[in-house]
């Protein structure tokens, strides 16, 4: 597996997670492109996806320790805590996916 991910292959990949995956508010469903995460957590995730072995705890790890700014600032929270259940599961398949197309 390569040890980097492509400059379009990142791209692809934040795209996929962008238009996939959401962040839950109040019964809202604020998107990660929209919210400008998208390519921030794409290239957090890439060494993972390009190791060859994906694991869901480093995944979770890597979600939690991506904070982000609520209120104007005035209060982080772990991606982890905003993402619903189902599009923890839908990331992990969708890296998965990605990594067995590279």
């Amino acid at each position: 597996m390569a040890n980097a991910l492509s400059a379009s292959d990142l791209d692809a990949l934040a795209s996929e997670i962008g238009k996939t995956i959401y962040i839950d508010v109040a019964k809202w469903h604020l998107y990660l492109t929209d919210a400008h995460l998208d390519t921030v957590l794409a290239k957090q995730l890439a060494p993972l996806v390009t190791a060859g072995s994906l694991e869901e705890s480093q995944v979770m790890q890597v979600l939690s320790a991506l904070t982000v700014p609520l209120g104007g600032g005035k209060r982080e929270l772990p991606l982890l805590e905003l993402l619903p259940m189902q599009c923890q599961v839908n990331l992990m398949d969708l890296l998965e996916d990605f990594q067995r197309r590279l």
